[in-house]
């Protein structure tokens, strides 16, 4: 954001900071080495790298060029204004801007213009300043920190810096020091307006730190490199002159909030002095005896110099350990001389309390700060204290408490317990220990508190235990000498007469018996008497009987004192256990009586929190390893919250019904809040969570809800409220409450959801935190922000790694994170929550959650923060309805800018790049606004018409781009995570469709090469991956090219993405990227079994190489995919990974990705169908996988199952297949049929059960896209589904085989035509599973195709199963009609139940075809019962001509035709219905014949009354429809009618053939004069008037005439190539067509002819007719007859087709193949003489 810097670019002290802490993007050993050679001048400087303003300096200033005038005069200003030299003045400025700066790049100048702002801008730059010296300290103290330290990954690098720092460091550190505390304070005068009183006291802070942080890095110095004594001399003079912090120069400026910092300057004076004096070394030398050695052993003059100094100081507290280090130091170098001066500053020493000082000091330092410095602070002190004991007597230092006080804070440092146990047992602090034994029981407390101190690791606490376990002396007190002992002469040694029990402990108890016979020493004390017993006990005994002493006196007046005796044990068994776990059980008889501890404690008058607290601290160490024990007899005690009643909904929960507060809520309300001190409080919440993690059982886990329930109701709403004695109590408090909800919504779900039926610990904090007031608590720790941050660490002494500032970070951290928890685990369902209303609402200015949480990316002392705020920031833009832009407010361009800074950085850590990216990702689909922002896409200053985009200056696309720049790939600033991240942000602007964002990213050169160059590149085995990021990176990348092929139009591909399209395929990619995802679905396969591979990289990468390959389904030349070859093998590759994945029993996760590889499989078997050559191979692999998936029976496999059912249908149609060319037929047809048998039964129950039930949603017919939805729930019947499928995979299989002798075979063996017919005879009743009803009776049609087929369909009880079950598929009214024929708008091949009923009739026809008198008695029981509507359908064609209908009346007209052949039977059973279905068929044949007569009237019927015949979808849909809209309308309703004419045609030549049947046989009725004509009605009356279409005209031969020239004119338009009307829609397209309608209009001319003379003739044979109407008769007929002859003729000299036979009215395959032979007149002779020897014989 800033100008050109001055000179070359200059990295602040704070990123130097960050690179060293090892939290930036330079992590090498390398890349650390090179940036300390490069800063190491300005570490060496230190302070002093920051000069005084200069007059060379002000003109090479105003000289620079590249600096803009208005930063050149803000610089002036703040030089004079910090006393810094201009250039750096420049380079703050720039730095500030650059790095903290909360404005945007355009705001600086209208800031620089204003004064005031201008003001205000300085003041930040100062503070900028102030952080960036103290910066550049603590790099120093970093450094010397951990330049010895071997675990640290740098150490090497740090070493080399501090071999070059070493020599000069201290001189010029100590100069910095000495100029520090003398620098007058600043005035207006010397530093303009802006120092104000306010600014001269935060100078002077800023000088306080600088002091501390120098003075602690010269005592680390000293601690690894040895002080000279005239060092140490020069270092006291200066500490006296400054009165060790105290006497400042400008102390009239020190208050109350600095004395924290005068302290700390107090301490590292003290402590650099004592370590100067190397009282270690001394040690050493006076316990060898060679004290000669020491530094100091030949500076006599500094020595008495020394001397002199150090007793002209005065009564400060800093002084006491250095003048004990002194006299120390001459003790023990100089025995006589200067005895006087060694016991004057020892007794002064002693007399400041020097002990009680160094506990203070080594607290303070501790607290908070640098671990290592307080560690080498505590190891100075160590030295001290332990050659103080050893050297002097233990008696005249005082009280022993405070020696013991201060050893235990010494005790802290790392690696000093091991020490001491390994040291002399009669010197230093050992010699505190052995006292301290001679006391014990009688004081235990200083013991217990030493030892405790003395516990660091296993071994030490394995060392303490055992101490424990032998101790050898019992002391105890007696007023008055006991009748049971004897007394040496002197009195000082006593011997026991008799054993004695030590504790008055009922029998049966734990107790301590001291022998007879036991000697004891006899110390007077007071009034009465120490006894010092000598004998072997236990000490952890002893501590047992004081606990269940506690117990005994629990509702005494002494509960108080054995309190006091009590909590130093239990701390210590806390201590121990915490650190080794193994001596627990050692340990169990005083766990165990702390819970009844507990008990008895919570319930006396004044409880003791801080023992109580104890208890619950060691028992939360316990239930780190056993929460299920320590919970159970937890809930005995009543401390804990519980409930008396079933928890049974969130509702109870909230309102806590039927819950107690137990002894703990009594004591925080009673006890902890009026006093302050909250340490039960502290405990109970870690005691909780603890259990939580314990991962209890769902009934524990409900005995937690009333603890959680009480901490979100009574604790986190007001805990911020409550009183506190300490500071940073309360930031403790929210901590440890925060944390336990954070683990809460952390747990596993499997876990959490073991009982459904129960309220879970997740549900729980989920609803309360969304719903109550205690998720306004959580928002109001994240509102917090990061100016309040910056306050509380800027008022921190020092910058450690604790304190309240870091305690307040973790909070704020952890409540983002349960906050994103708690959105993502609410349920979508529920309404916008309160919590979700006040993290989204608007407010004004920015004041509002949404621009507090972005303005966190300006915190940088923790990375993790801004992270965290960002990650919930992305969440919320993902599931909030609200816009992040406008809740940004005016700021929205500076957060922009600060987002891209970071994301720009080289040193920026990976992490906060990568969730930045990710952000912006989700922001392109959900946050149009704010990724416009981000975008920043500005139009072109010269574009002329439409408008041209460019990236503006703050545009994100700028830091994308170089992110994927394959040349940056590689480099430390763009590791593979950030790769991956900034493609996922191009393939959301891609999948959003941003056309500007996108066009902009086209032009960009070199843009398709660079996105593209990770697929070139060769990717490591998928079992040597450790990036996984990469695989994600390729999908992405992948994805982008798929969008871009589908959506742009071809010929406008970018030429460089067409020309990187060609190279995928000339280098071979479509082959290796196809070989490699068969490798990685093979490796994920192989490491499934272990449980080792994560799925979610491998995933995306196979779904992207999904979307290539069915994308070049579509686009075969775009992506350079014609060969043949190439495409069989990517198939190929396709088949083999899913068979790995398919063909062995796997986790679900393979198992859905393998259904999605059969889905891709699937496509692309449609779609290269024509490249198939091997069928075979394919459907050997496909049977394979069939069979492993017939024996899984894993619920979400139906999904793949149905998708290998219908690879394999669309296999076997590629090709015109025998069963010999299928190796595993058998075993094939087999499993299909098992699979039918088992669907079956099952989707026979799920139906009864949704009848019984009631359960409307099972019965509907809905897909669903879901593959992991139990089997009970998801509905069998979907025309996609497995049962559906493997039924026409049965039809398909069926029809291969011609005899049909694998039926008989399959039968024997699975018994599935039972189960099927059962199945579709409940479907049919109940009229459901329409899907499974149509291709149930398709496999019925196909098995009826040959005899022995027929039979066993017939015989498996086909009719019972269909007859009347069928009548419900057509009675839908109440009123007893049954719905009208052809009323359904669905195309003619879509499932519909007419069309069921359709297909039923077809399989009658079949079966009555095949078995004939086998299946005649089913036949009529058949059309007995559907008469109704078969006379309907009959009856319909007049009313409805529609494709539905006639299509219903042709396969009824079938059935009717082969029912006929069997008259004689139907008459005997049917007589009434076969007379009917006469009437029904002359009608129906009159109406055939009007309407082909009439083809204008028909189309206008088929416009008025049957509006859908033309499909709606294919309409033109404008208003005004154009000259050519109305020819292709015209041309589709002739196509219309042509097709409606097609099915006439065919249902009136069945109908004449059905006719034929009716009328008496032509010889019979010629030659046999014998002819019973009462057996034969007459079909057609005496009539010879045009055909009708009204129902009141009777059908008669004026009927069969116009049919038969009807016949003729059709044959005649077939001559003429007058586009007549075809089976087909359309106009003829081959001769075969056309011939094959010849032969049907000859078929029916045939049958017409037929018709006509028997019923003639029947007419004059009849007697009942008389003479005139048969005369009348013979002359029509010769009339008529006579010009038919003639036309006859005409056709036959033409040729004419041969007459078909009746059984190619069956099947259309056949007529198609009906062979058309040029015809002579000898072939149509017969029919011609018949004609005209009958037209003779009527003329006569």
């Amino acid at each position: 954001m800033a100008s050109a810097a001055v000179g070359p670019y200059v990295r602040s002290s704070r990123e130097l900071w960050t690179i060293l802490l090892g939290r930036s993007a330079l992590r090498e050993t390398d890349q650390i080495g090179a940036e300390l050679d490069r800063h190491c001048e300005r570490l060496l400087a230190g302070l002093s790298y920051y000069k005084p303003p200069s007059a060379c300096s002000g003109e090479k200033l105003k000289a620079d060029k590249e600096v803009v005038a208005p930063l050149k005069e803000l610089g002036l200003r703040i030089s004079k204004f910090l006393n810094l030299d201009e250039q750096q003045s420049v380079q703050i400025l720039q730095s500030y801007l650059q790095e903290d700066y909360r404005g945007t790049q355009g705001s600086i100048k209208t800031v620089l213009q204003d004064e005031r702002q201008s003001q205000a801008l300085q003041l930040k730059i100062a503070e900028y300043y102030y952080e960036e010296r103290l910066y550049t300290l603590r790099c120093v103290l970093y450094l010397l920190t951990y330049f010895q330290d071997e675990r640290h990954p740098y150490r090497i690098e740090y070493s080399k810096c501090v071999d070059k720092l070493e020599k000069e460091l201290v001189v010029n550190y100590r100069k910095q020091f000495e100029e520090l505390f003398k620098t007058e304070a600043p005035t207006w005068e010397t530093h303009g307006n802006l120092m104000t009183e306010r600014q001269v006291s935060r100078w002077f802070v800023q000088c306080l730190k600088e002091q501390a942080l120098i003075l602690e890095i010269i005592f680390l110095y000293y601690a690894y490199f040895e002080m000279g004594p005239e060092d140490l001399l020069a270092f006291a003079q200066i500490f006296k002159e400054q009165g060790f912090g105290t006497r400042q120069t400008n102390r009239h400026l020190v208050d109350e909030s600095m004395d924290g910092l005068v302290d700390r300057i107090g301490y590292f004076s003290t402590l650099t002095l004592v370590e100067g004096m190397d009282i270690d070394f001394l040690c050493k030398c006076a316990l060898e005896e060679r004290v000669e050695q020491h530094q100091f052993a030949n500076a006599r003059e500094v020595c008495q110099e020394m001397d002199k100094l150090l007793l002209t100081l005065g009564d400060i507290p800093h002084h006491a350990p250095v003048l004990l280090s002194w006299a120390l130091l001459r003790h023990t170098l100089n025995v006589d001389e200067s005895s006087h001066v060694i016991r004057r500053l020892g007794s002064t020493a002693i007399q400041q309390n020097v002990f009680q000082y160094m506990t203070r000091m080594l607290k303070a330092l501790g607290s908070g700060g640098n671990n290592c410095t307080a560690s080498t602070a505590r190891m100075c002190i160590y030295g001290l204290l332990s050659f103080v004991l050893t050297s002097f007597e233990e008696e005249t230092l005082g009280d022993q408490q405070h020696l013991i006080d201060v050893a235990c804070e010494v005790f802290a440092a790392p690696n000093l317990a091991e020490l001491f146990w390994d040291t002399e047992p009669t010197a230093g602090i050992a010699i505190l220990l052995d006292n301290n034994c001679g006391m014990f029981p009688q004081s235990m407390a200083p013991l217990l508190q030493l030892l405790s101190a003395l516990i660091s690791d296993k071994c030490t606490a394995k060392k303490v235990y055992s101490f424990l376990d032998k101790m050898t002396c019992f002391t105890e007190p007696h007023k008055h000498k006991p009748h049971d002992v004897l007394s040496h002469e002197d009195g000082t040694r006593w011997r026991r007469q008799m054993p004695k029990l030590l504790y008055p402990l009922g029998s049966g108890q734990a107790n301590i018996r001291m022998p007879q016979g036991t000697y004891g020493l006899v110390m007077p004390a007071g009034q009465g008497y120490l006894v010092r017993w000598d004998f072997s006990y236990s000490s952890w005994t002893v501590f047992t009987c004081e606990i269940e002493m506690l117990l005994h006196v629990v509702s005494t007046a002494d509960v108080l004192l054995h309190c006091r005796k009590v909590k130093p044990i239990i701390d210590l068994v806390h201590k121990i256990i915490s650190t080794d776990w193994s001596i627990t059980d050692y340990l169990l008889p005083i766990t165990s009586r702390l819970y009844m501890l507990i008990q008895r404690l919570s319930s006396v008058l004044n409880p003791p929190t801080d023992v109580i607290a104890s208890c619950v601290n060691t028992l939360t160490v316990l239930a780190t390893r056993m929460p299920a024990k320590v919970w159970a007899d937890l809930q005995h005690t009543g401390f804990l919250p519980y409930s008396v009643t079933q928890v049974t909904g969130i509702a109870q929960s909230l309102r806590a019904e039927g819950m107690q507060a137990g002894s703990y809520g009594n004591l925080l309300l009673s006890i902890e809040r009026p006093q302050g001190e909250y340490s039960v409080t502290m405990a109970f919440l870690r005691l909780v969570t603890t259990l939580v993690k314990g991962q209890l059982g769902s009934t524990q886990s409900r005995g937690l809800l009333p603890c959680v329930v009480f901490v979100l109701k009574e604790l986190l709403p007001t805990y911020h409220k409550w009183r506190y004695n300490t500071y940073g109590v309360r930031e403790e408090i929210g901590c440890l409450i925060f944390e336990l909800i954070y683990t809460i919504l952390h747990l596993n779900s499997a876990e959490e959801s073991q009982c459904s039926n129960t309220l879970s610990l997740q549900t729980l904090c989920t609803h309360c935190l969304a719903n109550t007031e205690a998720g306004q608590a959580i928002i109001n720790i994240m509102a917090v922000g990061v100016d309040t941050i910056d306050a509380v660490m800027a008022a921190q002494p020092s910058s450690g790694s604790e304190g309240s500032g870091q305690t307040l970070i973790q909070t704020i951290k952890l409540a983002f994170s349960i906050t994103n928890n708690v959105i993502k685990l609410k349920p979508s369902s529920e309404m916008v929550s309160p919590l979700e209303q006040a993290l989204t609402q608007h407010g004004t200015h920015g004041n509002n959650l949404i621009a507090v949480l972005a303005k966190y990316i300006y915190h940088r002392h923790d990375p993790e923060l801004p992270r965290l705020a960002i990650q919930l920031l992305k969440r919320l833009a993902m599931v909030a309805p609200m816009s992040v832009y406008a809740c940004l407010g005016s700021d929205a361009a500076a957060i922009r800018d600060a987002f891209l800074n970071r994301l720009q950085s080289k040193t920026e850590d990976m992490r906060i790049k990568v969730v930045i990216l990710e952000f912006l990702t989700v922001a392109v689909e959900t946050q149009p606004g704010l990724i416009e922002l981000f975008l920043n896409l500005e139009v072109k200053d010269d574009a002329v018409g439409s408008k041209e985009f460019i990236l503006g200056e703050w545009s994100c696309l700028q830091v994308v781009l170089e992110f994927i720049d394959s040349k940056q790939q590689g480099k430390y600033w763009c590791p593979p995570r950030i790769h991956r991240a900034a493609i996922a942000f191009l393939h959301a602007l891609w999948q959003d469709r941003r056309d500007s964002a996108m066009t902009v990213l086209r032009a960009k050169e070199r843009f398709w090469e660079n996105l593209t160059s990770v697929l070139f590149g060769e990717l490591p085995a998928p079992s040597n991956i450790t990036e996984k990021s990469i695989l994600e990176t390729c999908a992405f990348t992948l994805k982008i090219i798929c969008l871009e092929i589908y959506y742009v139009v071809r010929g406008s591909l970018d030429q460089s993405l067409k020309h990187t399209l060609k190279m995928f395929f000339d280098k071979k990619r479509y082959e290796y990227w196809s070989e490699y995802i068969k490798s990685l679905v093979t490796h994920v396969m192989e490491t499934e079994t272990e449980g080792a591979a994560t799925f979610l990289e491998f995933h995306m990468v196979i779904s992207a190489w999904r979307m290539v390959l069915v994308l070049a389904t579509s686009y075969v030349e775009v992506m350079h995919l014609g060969d043949c070859s190439l495409r069989l093998q990517l198939l190929q590759d396709v088949l083999e990974g899913t068979k790995v994945l398919l063909l062995v029993p796997s986790s679900a996760s393979c198992l859905r990705m393998g259904s999605m590889l059969a889905t891709l499989l699937l496509i692309l078997l449609k779609q290269w169908k024509s490249i198939i050559v091997q069928v075979s191979k394919i459907l050997d692999s496909l049977d394979q996988i069939l069979e492993s998936l017939s024996q899984s029976n894993q619920y979400f496999m139906e999904k793949t199952k149905a998708k290998i059912f219908s690879a394999i249908i669309t296999t076997l149609q590629i090709k015109q297949l025998q069963v010999s060319d299928i190796s595993q037929y058998s075993q094939m047809l087999l499993t299909v049929c098992e699979t039918i048998h088992n669907e079956a039964i099952v989707l026979f129950d799920q139906t009864r059960h949704a009848l019984t039930t009631g359960d409307a949603a099972l019965c509907d017919d809905k897909d669903s896209m879901e593959t992991d939805c139990a089997p009970r729930l998801q509905h069998k019947d979907q025309k996609d589904g497995v049962c559906v499928l493997a039924l026409h995979l049965a039809k398909e299989l069926y029809e291969m085989d011609e005899c049909g002798d694998h039926l008989f075979l399959v039968t024997r063996k699975v018994p599935f035509l039972p189960a099927m017919l059962s199945t579709l005879e409940l479907s049919l009743r109940v009229k459901q599973n329409l899907h499974f009803a149509e291709a149930s009776l398709h496999l019925l049609l196909v098995l009826s195709r040959t005899q022995q087929g027929a039979a066993i369909v017939a015989g498996a009880g086909v009719l019972p199963s269909i007859c009347l079950p069928l009548l419900s598929v057509y009675q839908l009214s109440t009123n007893g009609t049954t719905q009208t024929l052809g009323s359904s708008r669905k195309s003619l091949d879509a499932p519909s139940w007419p069309g069921v009923y359709r297909l039923t009739m077809s399989l009658m026809e079949r079966l009555l075809k095949s078995l004939r008198y086998n299946f005649l008695s089913e036949a009529l029981d058949f059309v007995g019962v559907h008469q109704e509507r078969i006379l309907q359908c009959l009856d319909a064609v007049r009313k409805v001509q529609s494709l539905a209908c006639l299509d219903e009346v042709d396969h009824t007209v079938g059935f009717i035709l082969q029912l006929s052949n069997f008259i004689g039977e139907w008459r005997f059973h049917l007589p009434q219905l076969l007379r009917d279905v006469q009437v029904n068929l002359c009608y129906l044949c009159q109406t055939c014949t009007f309407l082909l007569h009439n083809p204008k009237v028909l189309q206008h019927y088929l416009q008025v009354k049957n509006g859908d015949t033309i499909p709606p979808a294919i309409l033109p849909r404008q208003s005004k429809p154009t000259k050519q809209q109305n020819t292709e309308k015209e041309e589709m309703e002739q196509r219309a009618l042509l097709k409606v004419q097609s099915s006439l045609l065919r249902i009136l030549s069945k109908t004449l053939a059905a006719i034929r049947h009716f009328t008496p046989d032509l010889s019979q009725i010629l030659l046999d004069q014998s002819l019973d004509l009462a057996e034969y009605d007459m079909l057609f009356v005496l009539s010879f008037t045009t055909p009708a279409f009204d129902s009141d005209v009777a059908p008669s031969f004026g009927t069969l005439l116009a049919t038969v020239n009807v016949v003729l004119n059709m044959q005649g338009e077939i001559d003429k190539k007058k586009e007549p009307m075809s089976l087909n829609v359309g106009p003829l397209t081959s001769s075969e067509e056309a011939k094959s309608l010849k032969s049907l209009l000859m078929f029916t001319m045939e049958n017409c002819f037929y018709v006509l003379i028997s019923q003639a003739v029947r007419y004059l044979k009849d007697p009942s007719v008389h003479s005139r109407d048969k005369q009348r008769m013979k002359q029509e007929l010769s009339s008529e007859l006579s010009t038919v002859l003639s036309s006859i003729s005409r056709y036959s000299r033409r040729g004419t087709p041969c007459s078909p036979a009746a059984a190619l009215l069956l099947s259309p395959q056949s007529k198609s193949t009906c062979s058309v032979s040029k015809s002579s007149p000898e072939n149509q002779e017969p029919l011609i003489q018949l004609v005209q020897a009958f037209v003779r014989q009527i003329q006569r």
